[in-house]
């Protein structure tokens, strides 16, 4: 069995991180077919590494840092590539960053005030990520395959994938100020 940091579950991971910056110039440059096939590709990694973790239990604690940084790296190169690309609004682009960036300082915070490190995805924050990858995913085909003729499409869900994001913002500062700053105990 692999070490704890050389998995095959980690060594595809970081095949996924490596690989977000290439399909982003791609879908960028103007190479949407080739960024949306290479997307496909480590988007099946992401479930294989996964089902590898769980099956032959080689999980780890670095697979449990890897695995989301991954897929937030390659969700944010994606919509940067599809601002540049003028595929998806780049007020849309700086809403998904500006949440994301609002649930690392609500958790930076929680931690730094209360000690409090479990900040777990809520309800809301996972229907906000399905419509904002739902909406990337159609944004990419609209330009790889323009003939299917899904701009209508790709126009509703930016308003879709807006209203969620928006949504599981607030949510997540009402958990946050919920949560609080609380003193840290020092002990049992």
């Amino acid at each position: 069995m692999p070490g704890p940091y050389f998995t095959i579950p980690n060594l595809l991971t970081l095949a996924r991180l490596a690989l977000a910056p290439f399909i982003a110039w791609q879908i960028a440059g103007g190479h949407a077919r080739t960024g949306l096939y290479w997307l496909f590709a480590v988007g099946l990694t992401d479930a294989v590494d996964g089902y590898l973790a769980r099956r032959f239990a080689w999980t780890s604690p670095a697979g449990a840092y890897l695995d989301p940084l991954a897929d937030k790296v390659l969700a944010a190169s994606v919509f940067l590539a599809l601002g540049f690309a003028h595929a998806l609004p780049w007020w849309l682009v700086g809403l998904v960053f500006g949440r994301d960036l609002l649930i690392l300082l609500a958790a930076g915070f929680l931690f730094l005030f209360s000690g409090y490190r479990r900040f777990s995805p809520s309800v809301w924050g996972k229907l906000s990520t399905f419509c904002q990858l739902t909406t990337a995913g159609f944004a990419i085909g609209n330009r790889a395959f323009p003939v299917l003729g899904v701009g209508w499409v790709v126009e509703t869900l930016i308003w879709v994938a807006a209203a969620a994001t928006l949504w599981s913002g607030l949510d997540y500062l009402r958990r946050a100020v919920e949560s609080g700053p609380r003193p840290i105990r020092n002990g049992p």
